[in-house]
């Protein structure tokens, strides 16, 4: 299957896809609807409820989107009465947009779809507070506006009963494409000619990917009490597959090796380049099993390893001789055996396999790998101080509004100026690197939208031909609304340009003032978040790195268990494992944006990304000797075995005391230690002292870290 092709079906059977037809249709509808009548401006009224509630309609469980978009209504009714009965006066309409943009703002606290539900409640007051009507008319408004979301609601909730299975079908099969695209990465690392310091950085990105798809399908199926207990297979097959999709994941994780060791044995023997080609294969075969699990088609095996790895044993114990040892190589061999193993059992998806002799565990366990966000008084009140990220982020919120709305008042002729604040609502937010990406986003996103739309207006005059184009143009602006915010913006400008067009306000003026006010906003926004309490990250990476220490101590800890013989507890440690895929993850992203920040706000770039790099080379590691002895009977292990993973459990306790408290300790030497053992056990004391070894490294880096910071503050 060609690379372009996939790329269309991956689209075509997404959930973004599925969702912006579905949003466009239910905002769109009423307009149509009511045009039919004469009544085009109520029709504009529901569909303004409509696009307020579907903002709140955001990926997870049917009964998180219900209470979402419920208290959306509520809110947004509320927020279009009073703003309608005091918007004819400016201060009292100054003073709304000050406690609302701050009050709302700080709605972060309780989570993402509470986010979005601030959002909406702000982007109703910027719409109407330029609509001045009779008290009766007002509150006629805003029952429309609220009959509007109703009616999103009722739509999204018969849809979802029609097909409860879709969303989390699509959202499995995007995310194993993802994991897909990491093995590929991982392959890139065996060739020869690639950039092993870029291959590592796209790794790092690309974790970040596979993290954010993990977290919202575990949020979709650990949530979703109706899926976990129904009595057809369905929902528990979704379930049971994505526990394969994670194990798949770590198979992934644990094989890392020594990449510049490796090119320097075997690089002129063509070996790594076939392990390269087998990995690429591999990963295609998966990402064709994504494809079919996303467009819900049955999927028949097409690439067969096992006759390959049989032919890559051959050459591999070919080139063992007495001066170079393979034992490397038949390690890989061993590893791309496993994971053949773990992609095979992906194809249970689409075989009548009993469900009774899979593992399913209760709705207890499930709830303790997904968050559980808290919604009262008291955590709203706790971060009502400098010290919350979210208190900051809702004060330099507030403080750009009020700028902007005194801006738009002293403008001459602006018709249209709540696009200032519009457009302040939406690109600012709580760090500096996500505005700045947004600003420059929405700005040339307007500049192109806003000549796209003049050029249709021009060339073409058919009012029909052109509500098709509104239409089109909607489709792609809710279809990337969560997926590429540029082309959302390029496409939502010319659609509102040709709107206004089509009620007779304009074109050319209309599109210069939305280009003016999208400049304002832009220069508030940017001055905003780098001047009004800035969000650094430099400033906060010190407790993603305590994290990452902490996770990685964790899961050595589990390798210690296991290794002393204790009982295991799959659960606990796959609990463990999911805390270390996140912490790492949230460290990478963390670590992106800063690089993205002005030169004079980042600290310790350099030593930051050995860090990431180091621990995932830990985690890797210990995946590796993890993953194989999970559902191994337990065996205790000899105090030599033992003693790499005990001294290296001190070293990250060491880190954490440094990181936490900005002391410096001495840094340990790592010593190699001997062990008269079998074999076996030989072997493995040679991975625990590489593990060690690593940790060291992990000490000294972080002690340098350290000693920065120390710096920096004794200053």
């Amino acid at each position: 299957m060609s690379e372009n092709k996939q790329h269309l079906q991956y689209f075509l059977f997404s959930q973004y896809l599925a969702d912006g037809i579905r949003i466009t249709l239910e905002i769109i509808l009423p307009t149509i609807i009511f045009s039919q009548f004469g009544k085009m401006d109520l029709g504009l009224m529901l569909s303004t409820g409509a696009l307020c509630v579907s903002m709140t309609d955001g990926p997870g469980p049917v009964e998180h989107k219900r209470n979402g978009m419920l208290y959306c209504i509520l809110f947004i009714f509320l927020m279009t009465l009073i703003t309608g009965f005091i918007n004819t006066n400016v201060f009292l309409l100054g003073l709304l947009i000050v406690l609302s943009s701050f009050f709302f703002t700080m709605f972060s606290v309780f989570g993402h779809r509470a986010a979005s539900l601030g959002t909406a409640v702000l982007l109703v007051m910027v719409l109407r507070m330029d609509k001045t009507s009779p008290p009766i008319n007002v509150l006629f408004d805003s029952l429309l506006i609220v009959a509007g979301g109703f009616w999103y609601l009722l739509f999204a909730l018969l849809f979802f009963k029609i097909q409860p299975y879709r969303p989390s079908q699509r959202l499995l099969g995007n995310c194993l494409h993802e994991t897909a695209k990491f093995l590929r990465i991982k392959s890139a690392l065996y060739d020869v000619n690639s950039d092993i310091a870029e291959e590592y950085r796209k790794l790092v990105a690309q974790q970040v990917v596979v993290n954010e798809k993990q977290d919202e399908l575990r949020e979709l199926l650990f949530k979703n009490r109706e899926l976990i207990k129904e009595p057809t297979d369905t929902g528990k097959l979704l379930l049971v597959t994505f526990a394969d999709v994670l194990d798949l994941y770590e198979n992934i994780m644990a094989t890392w090796y020594d990449y510049t060791l490796l090119r320097q044995r075997f690089s002129t023997t063509g070996i790594l380049d076939e392990i390269s080609v087998i990995i690429q294969n591999l990963a295609d075969e998966i990402d064709n099993i994504a494809l079919a699990i996303q467009s819900n088609n049955f999927y028949k095996k097409q690439y067969q390893l096992l006759p390959v790895l049989d032919v890559l044993k051959v050459k591999i114990d070919t080139m063992e001789d007495a001066n170079n040892s393979n034992l490397v190589l038949k390690k890989i061999l061993v590893n791309l055996r496993n994971l053949g193993e773990r992609s095979d059992e992906l194809m249970n998806y689409f075989k009548a396999v009993p469900l009774a002799k899979r593992n399913l565990r209760t709705d207890t366990d499930y709830a303790k790998f997904v968050s559980h966000q808290v919604i009262n008084s008291n955590v709203f009140v706790n971060n009502l101080g400098l010290n919350s990220a979210v208190f900051r982020h809702s004060l330099r919120m507030m403080i750009t509004c009020i700028a902007g709305f005194i801006i738009a008042k002293l403008l001459p002729n602006a018709h249209h100026s709540y696009w200032i604040l519009l457009t302040i609502i939406v690109i600012v937010k709580p760090g500096f690197s996500l505005t700045k990406q947004r600003n420059m986003e929405r700005l040339f996103g307007t500049i192109a939208g806003g000549l796209i739309g003049l050029l249709i207006i021009y060339f073409m005059h058919d009012r029909t031909f052109l509500f098709a184009v509104i239409i089109f143009f909607m489709l792609v602006t809710y279809t990337f609304f969560r997926v590429n915010y540029i082309i959302t913006v390029i496409f939502m400008t010319p659609y509102i340009i040709i709107l206004f067009y089509l009620l007779g306000v304009g074109s050319v003026n209309v599109a210069e003032e939305r280009l003016l006010d999208t400049g304002i906003a832009s220069v508030l926004a940017f001055m905003g978040s780098y001047f009004l309490f800035p969000h650094w990250e430099s400033l906060l990476l010190e407790s993603y790195m305590i994290k990452v220490l902490q996770a990685n101590q964790n899961y050595l800890q589990q390798l210690a268990t296991f290794f002393s013989g204790g009982n295991k507890s799959p659960l606990e440690y796959k609990l463990v494992r999911k805390e270390l895929y996140v912490s790492t993850a949230n460290l990478s992203a963390a670590f992106q944006r800063m690089l993205s920040e002005p030169k004079s706000k980042q600290r310790n770039s350099q030593e930051i990304y050995e860090f990431v790099v180091l621990n995932h080379v830990l985690s890797s590691n210990i995946a590796s000797l993890t993953a194989s002895m999970v559902n191994k009977e337990s065996r205790k292990y000899s105090k030599e075995v033992l003693l790499p993973v005990k001294k290296s459990i001190t070293i990250l306790k060491q880190s954490l005391i440094q990181l936490n408290d900005n002391s410096l300790q001495e840094a340990i030497v790592p010593t190699i230690i001997h062990t008269s053992a079998d074999k076996d056990d030989k072997q493995l004391t040679e991975q625990l002292n590489f593990i060690y070894k690593v940790t060291c490294d992990i000490g000294k880096i972080t002690q340098q870290i350290a000693r920065k910071n120390l710096m920096i503050t004794t200053l």
